[in-house]
């Protein structure tokens, strides 16, 4: 068969190809309605087709030279930069054009030669093989000029341009609940650039005015089909990019046995920190550089998806990690807010993630990200249970000093003060624990007029934890053996309680008739207190035969002598007791006041006869000076601040 050797196209085969080729791309060049890109791309293929048929004349004797000119002129485009110092994309933009064209012919020359039968022509074979060294060369450039424009051109941005970071203040004790001190909470919040806390913010990690450039070269590469070397040299930049972002963001790789080993006060720290880095990773990072991604290589199909996952997984996987390991460590009581910080988070996060991640290759990274969120609720529930369990267990061999509030007491109620501001998770989370034990513990019976937060999961968990605080504290109280002073530290514990709740967002959460019977509680410990103290003090001053206008001289002495031992006795003795809140202090002295005080003027008063006796050691205005001395801490002796 003269027509065709060894299953290869004829000369005349070959120009039939071509010619039936040209006329469908002419054909196709007629349609109305053409989009720009698919009218370039026919523009091409012609242009394409064109130089084809100039090979095959070659074969014929005729365009082969011609073929060997034109590679001669983009060889030399092309080869003077490899002696030049200069970055081609530095010298400008007719430099850089000249540089594309030049690649741009030497693979139309490659696609056109290769497209032809080169075993019986020698001098084409060594044309195609010289032009495929040529445009290697051009490619190796090109990988070079892409990472010098990547790296050059990378902007860098500030993450506290982009969030608020909200510093919530940290509760960090161990389980003594050692003294802590009130403080006043500073409510911060959280912004971002779009305005919406939910909201993505994109930057651009390279100036926008070079991404052209880029989009050019990798037509170029993708075009000579070197498209996973532009892939490669993209994905090892812009991820290196994004790890030094990680490390400047002060985030640190960490395994999960160093999590699992590491102290609290670090992971707390490192907890905090990972909420924060996660947001501005995934809303602001992962989003720009999604967004860069679909710029360069929007056109190509998967290959964008492909780049950005490449890019970013390695971030993700270690921050995932990171939450893996916090995930199931001990569940500690002080890890709960932390834990609810990082479920939030991670909740809010599922749709950027679900959007970032959307095709098949990143499901994993979708999947993880549901199933973390999932194990971080569950500690967080096992977290919300310790707490529970170490404010009953919380024991004592000794009683508070003083009689003050409780360093169980501020622990409980300054960590409990956050949960408001977890109150959707919180009942998401607390629906199904312990519905029987809320219920019958802490369900109040308000009334047709119960707000709904008062009967939200929270609430009766909220008002279950206060009642075993309650109970522990009653227990305490019992280890003094002073009974003054076991009312006087009940007092004081619940009025702390009371205030707590009033002064927060928690009272939306136990509700005004809540505060009502606590307030009634640690009034009615103040009168307990008066007449466990004052009772025999004052009794002194009764006259035992009230129809007579005054006492004998004797017994006025004797119940004088009684009532300085022993109002001396409780001076020297309430001194050191200790009612921290100011007016709390000022009310049960003025209420003391009133009835120790009116009682010894009567006495006096009736038995002004004997009054010029020294048996009369303390004047009614020293006994009211002195009375303003309880409470304050610090024992002090009535004779050392004797007032005449």
């Amino acid at each position: 068969m003269d027509g065709c050797r060894s299953g290869v196209p004829t000369y005349e085969g070959d120009l039939h190809v071509v010619a039936a080729a040209h006329h469908i791309v002419k054909a196709l060049g007629a349609t109305k309605n053409l989009s720009d890109d698919l009218r370039k791309i026919l523009i091409d293929l012609d242009s394409h087709l064109s130089m084809i048929t100039s090979n095959i004349d070659s074969k014929g004797g005729r365009g082969l030279v011609d073929v060997e000119e034109r590679l001669d002129r983009a060889e030399r485009k092309i080869m003077r930069w490899e002696t030049d110092p200069m970055m081609i994309w530095d010298s400008g933009p007719k430099e850089a054009s000249d540089y594309l064209e030049a690649v741009d012919e030497t693979g139309k020359l490659v696609d056109g030669l290769r497209g032809l039968s080169v075993h019986e022509n020698r001098k084409q074979k060594e044309i195609l093989h010289r032009a495929m060294n040529i445009l290697q060369t051009a490619m190796s450039r090109l990988e070079e000029e892409l990472i010098h424009i990547l790296v050059r051109h990378g902007q860098q941005f500030e993450p506290k341009s982009m969030y608020s970071r909200s510093i919530r203040k940290d509760i960090v004790y161990d389980e003594s609940f050692v003294s802590v001190e009130d403080e006043p909470t500073k409510e911060t919040s959280s912004q971002n650039c779009s305005n919406d806390e939910s909201g993505e913010c994109i930057v651009d990690l390279v100036h926008a005015d070079v991404i052209p450039d880029i989009k050019s070269i990798a037509k170029v590469m993708f075009t000579s089909n070197y498209g996973p070397e532009f892939c490669e040299a993209f994905i090892i930049v812009q991820k290196e990019a994004l790890e030094q972002y990680f490390s400047f963001l002060g985030t640190e790789n960490l395994s999960i046995e160093n999590v699992l080993k590491m102290e609290w006060t670090c992971l707390s720290s490192k907890m905090n920190k990972w909420t924060w880095s996660m947001k501005i990773i995934v809303r602001v990072y992962l989003a720009s550089e999604k967004q860069l991604c679909n710029q360069v290589l929007g056109g190509l199909g998967s290959v964008s998806s492909y780049c950005f996952l490449e890019i970013s997984k390695a971030t993700i996987l270690c921050l995932l990690n990171f939450g893996e390991a916090v995930a199931m460590g001990p569940h500690r009581p002080e890890k709960l807010l932390r834990l609810l910080d990082m479920y939030e988070t991670l909740a809010d996060l599922l749709r950027d993630i679900d959007t970032l991640f959307s095709e098949e290759a990143g499901s994993f990274i979708q999947l993880q990200f549901h199933e973390l969120l999932e194990r971080l609720g569950e500690s967080a529930i096992a977290a919300f249970k310790a707490f529970r369990v170490a404010i009953s267990s919380n024991g004592c061999l000794y009683p508070f000093a003083g009689g003050g509030v409780h360093p169980l007491n501020k622990y409980v109620m300054n960590y409990i003060r956050m949960f408001p501001e977890y109150c959707d998770t919180l009942n998401l989370l607390l629906k199904n624990q312990h519905p029987g034990v809320a219920d019958q513990v802490t369900k109040p019976d308000y009334g047709p007029d119960t707000s709904l937060l008062t009967s939200c999961p929270m609430a009766y968990h909220l008002r279950s934890i206060t009642s075993c605080l309650e109970s522990n504290l009653h227990k305490k109280s019992q280890l003094y053996k002073d009974e003054a002073l076991q009312h006087i530290f009940l007092m004081n514990n619940i009025h702390y309680l009371v205030q707590k709740v009033k002064g927060s967002k928690l009272r939306l959460f136990f509700g005004d008739e809540w505060i009502r019977k606590h307030n009634a509680m640690f009034q009615q410990h103040a009168m307990n207190y008066e007449r466990a103290t004052w009772s025999s003090v004052v009794s002194f001053l009764k006259d035992n035969n009230p129809g007579s206008s005054s006492m004998s001289k004797s017994t006025f002495k004797e119940r004088c002598k009684g009532f300085s031992i022993a109002f001396e006795e409780v001076y020297k003795t309430q001194t050191s007791w200790s009612i921290p809140d100011p007016q709390l202090r000022e009310d049960l002295r003025i209420s003391t006041s009133l009835k120790v005080v009116l009682a010894y003027r009567t006495f006096l008063g009736r038995n002004l006869a004997y009054t010029d006796d020294k048996c009369v050691k303390h004047t009614v205005e020293h006994v009211e000076n002195s009375l303003l001395d309880l409470f304050g801490g610090s024992s002090r002796s009535l004779r050392d601040s004797r007032r005449w």
